[in-house]
């Protein structure tokens, strides 16, 4: 199941999950699923981490080289966000946030071109996802997770950040940013 939001091409997934007395079963991705509702592949590289309470991780993005982003949480909950970074897009600046969390198993597609970020909601997080590009560590960007202009209404006011995240640049401010249409 997909849900539909006011940035289009940021797709939230609710996958089925078959549970019982032992616990439960679920597909984390089928390719034809991701496919029909418009998730481009192919994936070439998970990633994995884990972080505390009120770790910010982002927000992130490679150019070039944009990597998409299927994003799961396995255990614990964060505060997941997709913001549209992309010069020229109609939704330029704009940003969807979404709960996900290993009770509520939802996903959220992160398309190539938009930056992405998180913040642990809980004690202890576990994020899975999935990317469509390899990091390049050359192509490593990010923009700033409190940028007054995108106003993003995260759950924390002194999130533990990395040096990279607490001196990355204001949105208009980015030397280099993908273009719409990507």
């Amino acid at each position: 199941m997909t849900e539909r939001n006011p940035l289009p091409e940021v797709l939230v997934f609710e996958p089925r999950a078959l549970t019982d007395d032992r616990g439960f079963f679920m597909e984390i991705h089928r390719a034809s699923r991701y496919r029909e509702a418009g998730v481009s592949g192919p994936f070439v590289q998970d990633n994995f981490s884990r972080s505390v309470r009120g770790t910010l991780r982002g927000l992130h993005f490679q150019e070039p080289y944009p990597q998409g982003k299927l994003v799961q949480v396995l255990d614990g909950a964060v505060f997941d966000v997709a913001v549209d970074i992309r010069r020229g897009s109609p939704t330029f600046g704009r940003w969807l946030g979404v709960e996900l969390s290993g009770e509520n198993r939802k996903q959220i597609w992160v398309p190539p071109g938009f930056a992405h970020g998180f913040c642990v909601v809980s004690e202890a997080a576990s994020v899975l996802y999935k990317c469509t590009h390899e990091y390049v560590p050359e192509a490593d960007r990010a923009v700033r997770w409190d940028d007054p202009r995108l106003a993003i209404a995260w759950p924390v006011k002194s999130p533990r950040l990395s040096p990279k995240d607490a001196g990355a640049p204001l949105l208009d401010e980015a030397a280099v940013l993908p273009r719409w249409p990507s």
